[in-house]
């Protein structure tokens, strides 16, 4: 008997500064009643899907900053979202930053959550690979402040049981290292969930632009691929605030094929019935890790670099 789940990749348009959470949860509401619609057992939103990807501006003062950071979740305007979720038995996987209490002291997160069909949330996963800059450099034509804005989390991509598998988490910048897919598959991860904001010009490399969809895809097709799992990578997409983001939400299966992608740069829903023992397509035979791995041969892999 197979394990399949279906899955709904639930890529959001932009959203503006001044949009709010509400709005944003509103529409996110539509996607998840679309995806009861279609049978999903959950689905995947963007990265930072609350409010607009702040980090392409430079602010001087914390208050302004920690306007974009949720003190709690649920909290009062993401509730609705919850609510609807254990209704309808549709689970989903969230984006936001997130301001933390850490035995007193206030830590800023770039944040994902798993919640489950019973609108709990069963896993949540900080930032490992926070990409951008600290410093203002008004040179850009938008900042890319992440580094300033959010310190990097200390998870180790460890799959939690949830919807009939074992699935991991990660956000946007993780998506292009290879190392975590492959922790993730030596941890028995089945599925990579993957929320993302990227701008489709980047400042320091801009003769790279015309690549950023392609380089999209290859690295989330060679992670499933060369690991054996699926990979649901989920943009927020479209014009926001006068930057062009990149759509082309996904769904991968283990073979590295891409099985399913949204067409648009808004609000858009695309579904796929994914059978988790595909994993072992890959993982007794091509990618065989106890068989045909030679972690002894990798020593510079096991080091810290500077």
């Amino acid at each position: 008997m197979t394990r399949t789940v279906t899955v709904g990749a639930a890529q959001l348009g932009p959203i503006a500064r001044d949009e709010p959470r509400s709005s944003a949860v509103a529409r996110m509401i539509a996607l998840l009643e679309e995806a009861k619609a279609k049978q999903c057992q959950f689905v995947v939103f963007p990265e930072l899907a609350l409010t607009t990807f702040f980090p392409r501006w430079y602010f001087e003062q914390q208050a302004d900053i920690d306007a974009f950071f949720e003190k709690e979740m649920p909290s009062a305007e993401t509730q609705p979202l919850f609510d609807r979720s254990r209704e309808l038995g549709v689970g989903f996987y969230l984006g936001f930053a997130e301001l933390a209490d850490e035995n007193g002291k206030v830590r800023h997160y770039n944040t994902a959550i798993l919640v489950d069909q019973n609108g709990e949330i069963v896993s949540r996963y900080r930032k490992v690979h926070l990409p951008g800059h600290v410093e203002h450099e008004p040179w850009r034509a938008f900042q890319h402040l992440e580094k300033r804005y959010f310190e990097p989390g200390v998870n180790h991509f460890e799959p939690v049981e949830a919807f009939g598998g074992r699935v991991s988490l990660a956000l946007c910048n993780d998506r292009r290292w290879p190392e975590i897919y492959r922790e993730a598959a030596l941890r028995g991860s089945e599925i990579m969930l993957i929320g993302y904001n990227t701008p489709a010009h980047y400042p320091p490399a801009p003769e790279h632009d015309h690549l950023q969809c392609f380089h999209n895809h290859l690295v989330m097709q060679a992670g499933a691929y060369q690991n054996g799992m699926w990979v649901v990578g989920v943009a927020k997409a479209g014009i926001e605030e006068g930057c062009s983001l990149i759509g082309q939400s996904c769904i991968i299966a283990p073979t590295g094929e891409i099985v399913a992608m949204c067409g648009t740069l808004g609000d858009e829903l695309v579904t796929y019935d994914c059978d988790l023992d595909r994993c072992r397509e890959i993982r007794d035979n091509v990618f065989n890790f106890s068989l045909h791995r030679r972690p002894d041969m990798y020593p510079l892999l096991s080091f810290v670099t500077k």
